[in-house]
C-alpha cells in the first residue's frame, strides 16, 4: 500500500508525520508479506526527512531531462522546431536557433518533427537520486539543484526508480511506501500523489490550516480522485473549523496530535516523535491498520 503524506500549508508537523509513521512500521511490520517499508522523501526542493533518520546512502544517480542541441550545419532554420514547442523553449530568429533549457519539458516533439534531422538530445541535469537504509528502513530522496525551475522529473524518475512493476527493490502489494510530498498543491505535490493508494493530510487546528486543507482535499480527492484522511496536529490551541469541516466532508480524522513542548524540544534537536514518546508507535500502527481498511472499503477487495 503507498501513502503520501501531504499538506496544503507548510509546517504543520507533514515530515513528522511522516517519518514516524515509517518508523512505526519498521520497527513492526505489518504482518502481511512481514516486510519493512520503503520512505520516499518527495520533496526535492528542500528534502530534510534524512536529518531525522540519518540513512546510510549506497546509491546515487543524476537525473534531468533530455533537451535539444541544434547542429547547425544540418539546420535550414525553416522554424518548425519552435512551430511545435508549446512550451516555447525554442525560438528560430533569422540565422540563428535559441534554445531554453529552463522551459523544455523534454517532450521531444522538436525532435521528431525536425525534417532534416538536426536536432539531438542531450541530458540537463536537474538534481540527483539516492537510496540507501535507516536501520531496517529502506530510504530515497531526490534532491533538485540550485536554480533549477522544474521539480516534477525528479519526483517521477525518483517514484519510477524505486517504484517500477519490473524493480525488485520493492513490491508495493506486500509492503508499505510512505511518500513525503512537498506542502503546498502545485504540480510537484500532483505528480507525488499520482498513482498513490491513499492520501494522508497533515493540517494544524487554525483558518489558515483550514484553508489550505481545503486546497489540498479539492487536489487529492476531487480532481485526482484519491481517498482521504487528516492528522490533526498540534491540537487544542485553534479552534473548531477542522473539524466542522472534516465532519460536512465526510473525511476521517485518523489521528489527532496534541501540542506537547517534548516534541517540539526533539524536533528541533533533531528528534522524532515516535523517539521522543514512544507509545505513539502503536498509534501509528493502528492508522496504517485503519488506513489499509477504508483502502480495502473503497476498492472493495484487498489492500494492496
Amino acid at each position: 500500500m503507498i501513502i503520501a503524506v501531504a499538506s496544503g500549508k507548510g509546517g504543520t508537523g507533514k515530515t513528522t508525520v511522516a517519518v514516524s509513521l515509517a518508523l512505526s512500521l519498521a520497527a513492526d511490520p505489518p504482518t502481511q508479506g512481514n516486510s519493512s517499508p520503503l520512505f520516499l522523501d518527495c520533496d526535492v526542493e528542500e528534502p530534510n526527512a534524512a536529518l531525522f533518520l540519518n540513512p546510510a546512502i549506497f546509491e546515487r544517480r543524476e537525473v534531468g531531462l533530455m533537451i535539444p542541441q541544434i547542429d547547425l550545419e544540418r539546420c535550414t532554420y525553416c522554424g518548425r522546431c519552435a512551430e511545435v514547442c508549446q512550451y516555447h523553449a525554442i525560438a528560430v530568429v533569422g540565422k540563428k536557433v535559441l534554445v531554453f533549457p529552463e522551459l523544455c519539458h523534454g517532450c521531444g516533439s522538436c525532435t521528431l518533427n525536425c525534417g532534416p534531422g538536426a536536432i539531438q538530445e542531450v541530458l540537463h541535469v536537474l538534481g540527483t537520486i539516492e537510496r540507501g537504509w535507516a536501520g531496517p528502513l529502506e530510504f530515497a530522496q531526490g534532491t533538485m539543484n540550485v536554480g533549477e525551475p522544474m521539480a516534477v522529473p525528479i519526483i517521477r524518475q525518483l517514484k519510477r526508480w524505486m517504484l517500477a512493476p519490473a524493480s525488485d527493490t520493492v513490491h508495493t502489494d506486500r509492503r508499505p511506501v510512505i511518500l513525503d510530498a512537498s506542502p503546498g498543491t502545485a504540480c510537484p505535490v500532483v505528480e507525488s500523489m499520482r498513482g498513490v493508494d491513499f492520501v494522508l493530510l497533515v493540517t494544524e487546528p487554525t483558518p489558515f490550516g483550514l484553508h489550505d486543507l481545503r486546497l489540498a482535499v479539492e487536489v487529492a480527492r476531487d480532481e485526482l480522485g484519491l481517498p482521504v484522511g487528516v492528522v490533526i496536529n498540534r491540537d487544542g490551541v485553534g479552534d473548531r473549523g477542522v473539524d466542522e469541516y472534516c465532519a460536512a466532508e465526510s473525511i476521517p480524522i485518523l489521528m489527532r496530535i496534541p501540542l506537547d513542548r517534548r516534541v517540539a524540544e526533539a524536533y528541533s534537536d533533531g528528534g522524532t516523535l515516535v523517539g521522543t514518546l514512544p507509545e505513539y508507535r502503536e498509534r501509528f500502527h493502528s492508522l496504517y491498520g485503519t488506513i489499509g481498511e477504508l483502502v480495502v472499503d473503497r476498492k472493495g477487495g484487498r489492500a494492496r
